[in-house]
């Protein structure tokens, strides 16, 4: 008989969508020794999780995340949750001896993540795995361009830039959200959009981040309270009352990789116009690589090698079958998009099940990310001042992700 993984989430919103969408869709896509089942899903809204599960195809639905880990029919736990449960959910879970999905960023706190990374640890020796879903390392051309990095193709790395603009918070009548309270969401543009910048660039450098310079800033102070079951990212109905902006609307920094080699960073969801903006550049003394999410089938890639008088930025379109991922989908040149992310980001965790390896990024990825926050914060409160990154007795690099 076909062996199957059944799969639980709890979290039905904007990332338990997407997260669906994966594990509906995974199976039928490429060849997997277990077939994943959706199983259940969980929230706390009896008639909203209903109707999440009606939709994306749930075979059942909780309302208690505890009764979800408990059930038989569940192997895996996919937390879609804000950041304040992540902890509690994940780490029950590990003990009840699910393998675990978590979505970025990790936690809320260094504390929160050393303790689930501790239980992940604890957890792989029974077997279990654990990942936290930084869902655009399965983008084909950052995997594609994670491998020209490792091969050599840029030579001793330079620099690295990454920005990541959003424009979702330029109305200052946008409602008091989760997102923007501190006690639920840890911090603001820093964890939502720069844990994806600090992580996309330790992946594709290959190194961690020894330390930061930082400037954060809330522009925005007072937002009106929502009323009604306004929620996520849905400006809801109106409110006379308003309630204190506790995260940061904007983060600027600076940083040093393991190596010397010079990186910066800004994430901000307050730049008009920019939707979903995440691009990056990587300089090294061979050559250099650019990338841009809203032309995600596309890699530029400078080859400084090359005589000068014909040499310069080439566009590859990451559509053949050779490319990571693409086996599995549409004849070269048909382009792919944001869901098939959370699609890739399922099969590569189904194979780690099947074989028994760890995944990749591990809650220690989710752990140095989250101790690279941290070091943003602090020195924002000091006036940016240089800030080292905790790390581990031994700092070791990025394990080279193979798709």
């Amino acid at each position: 008989m076909e062996e199957t993984l059944g799969v639980g989430m709890v979290g039905y919103a904007f990332m338990g969508a997407a997260h669906s969408q994966g594990w509906r869709t995974a199976g039928r896509v490429f060849d997997l020794p277990l077939r994943p089942v959706l199983a259940a899903i969980a929230g706390r809204d009896g008639a909203a999780v209903r109707a999440a599960a009606d939709r994306h195809g749930w075979a059942a639905a909780e309302t208690d995340w505890r009764a979800l880990i408990a059930r038989d029919d569940v192997d895996l736990v996919d937390v879609c949750t804000p950041g304040d449960s992540h902890a509690e959910i994940a780490v029950a879970a590990l003990e009840a001896g699910k393998h675990v999905l978590c979505e970025k960023p990790l936690a809320n706190s260094v504390a929160e993540a050393e303790l689930m990374a501790a239980a992940a640890e604890a957890a792989a020796a029974r077997g279990q795995v654990a990942m936290v879903g930084f869902n655009y390392r399965r983008v084909p051309a950052l995997s594609y361009a994670r491998t020209l990095v490792a091969d050599g193709r840029l030579g001793e790395l330079r620099h690295v830039r990454v920005t990541y603009l959003q424009d979702w918070l330029v109305d200052p009548d946008f409602p008091l959200t989760w997102r923007l309270e501190r006690e639920h969401a840890g911090s603001g543009a820093l964890g939502d959009l720069g844990a994806h910048a600090v992580d996309l660039a330790q992946y594709l450098a290959g190194e961690h981040l020894v330390g930061v310079s930082a400037l954060t800033e809330t522009f925005v102070r007072e937002r009106p309270l929502l009323t009604g079951a306004a929620a996520g990212l849905s400006a809801g109905p109106g409110s006379d009352a308003y309630g204190t902006v506790t995260v940061d609307d904007a983060a600027l920094f600076t940083g040093r990789l393991a190596s010397g080699a010079l990186a910066s960073f800004e994430a901000t969801r307050m730049a008009a116009g920019r939707k979903n903006a995440l691009r990056l550049e990587i300089n090294g003394e061979k050559g250099s690589l650019a990338f841009d999410l809203e032309r995600l089938n596309e890699l530029s890639f400078h080859d400084h090698t090359e005589p000068a008088a014909s040499a310069g930025f080439r566009r590859i379109l990451v559509t053949e079958p050779a490319h990571p991922y693409l086996e599995g989908w549409w004849p070269p040149g048909h382009a792919l998009g944001y869901e098939h992310t959370f699609v890739h980001q399922a099969r590569d965790l189904v194979l780690a099940i099947a074989s028994g390896t760890a995944p990749a990024p591990s809650f220690a990825d989710g752990l140095q990310v989250q101790r690279v926050l941290a070091a943003v914060e602090e020195s924002a409160e000091k006036n940016a001042v240089y800030t080292p990154v905790a790390r581990d007795a031994v700092s070791t690099p990025v394990p080279r992700q193979e798709a």
